[in-house]
């Protein structure tokens, strides 16, 4: 019987409490592989399952954590990974009802452990995490679309969070005019980062009695939803790509088929928690390659398990800028 630290979310009177507890890996699910969680990472996703939101999470008890990366102790499976091998797990159900990555120890399907690139350490894969792996999946879609740095600007909505700050930071890195579109006071973190100009949320109207508008974007990279994608589609170059990954503002999209029959705009739908094996390995080994950011430290900070509470807050309430990387010790 072995005990290990996580973060355990419960209800209590209909009412959710986090506090971090005791776990046995008996209590964990069924699964091949059993890996020693050595850092996570928090996203919006994690927040919500954290809150006691049931369209992400449906059964409490809960450990949440859509991120871990860290070492395989046993894989039941036979396959290719080994006791000892370095690991990323991240995706499909894990942190939703399968427990998470805010748990020292995780045990899951072996089809969703993909091996460690070599050129990152644990720590750095979760600098990246989800949030840097769907903006690899945005990046990714833009760039075999066709289109080039010359061709215009990108803009990119919620930029100052996780996957908005690491698309903006690759995109620059990639040669592309990056537009960052935020509704937070945070320029010199954007401009550092790469943004070229910076847009106030609040002055980015959504123009409803309009189907078109002046038309400026080359690609976007859009990551809150709502009268947000709404306008950027209407703002789209002719022939332009749109890719839509997040609904932070809004899961609603307000809008007429104009843009798509008149400009042929091309939007595309970004998922990232059911994305092969063999893609996840492809976009790992491009963000410890070509894409890699070599100023990641800037844009994360590291807390430990006991004080990852406060930062779900801040997430909660929008006033988190960056990404989160969280030490399990």
């Amino acid at each position: 019987m072995t005990d290990f630290q996580a973060l355990i979310v419960e209800e209590h009177d209909k009412q959710y409490v986090r506090r971090i507890g005791c776990r046995r890996l008996q209590d964990l699910p069924d699964g091949d592989l059993l890996v020693r969680v050595r850092y996570s990472s928090l996203n919006y996703k994690d927040a919500l399952s954290a809150s006691g939101n049931r369209g992400v999470t449906k059964r409490y008890p809960h450990t949440p954590g859509i991120d871990s990366a860290g070492t395989v102790v046993e894989n039941r499976g036979g396959g290719s990974l080994r006791a000892g091998d370095p690991v990323i797990v991240s995706g499909f159900d894990l942190g939703m009802n399968t427990s998470g990555g805010f748990g020292q120890y995780i045990r899951v399907p072996e089809e969703w452990g993909v091996r460690l690139p070599a050129s990152l350490t644990p720590k750095e894969s979760m600098m990246y995490g989800t949030a840097g792996f769907t903006a690899a999946q945005c990046i990714t879609a833009i760039v075999n679309y066709g289109v080039k740095p010359e061709d215009g600007d990108v803009l990119v909505s919620g930029a100052t969070g996780g996957v908005g700050s690491i698309a903006v930071a690759i995109l620059a890195k990639l040669g592309y005019r990056v537009v960052a579109l935020t509704g937070k006071s945070e320029d010199a973190f954007l401009e550092r980062i790469g943004a070229r100009e910076i847009l106030s949320r609040q002055t980015f109207a959504s123009s409803p009695e309009k189907a078109l508008l002046r038309e400026r974007w080359a690609a976007v990279v859009d990551t809150v939803g709502g009268d947000y994608l709404a306008t950027a589609i209407k703002s789209t170059r002719y022939g332009g790509i749109v890719t839509s990954c997040g609904n932070a503002a809004s899961g609603d999209l307000p809008l007429t088929v104009y843009p798509f029959i008149l400009r042929g705009i091309h939007l595309v739908g970004i998922d990232s928690a059911n994305t092969t094996v063999a893609k996840r390995q492809e976009l790992w080994q491009k963000l410890g390659g070509e894409w890699r950011l070599d100023f990641l430290e800037e844009i994360c900070r590291e807390v430990p398990l006991a004080d990852l509470g406060s930062c779900i807050d801040l997430v909660l309430a929008s006033r988190l800028t960056g990404r989160v990387v969280v030490n399990l010790g």
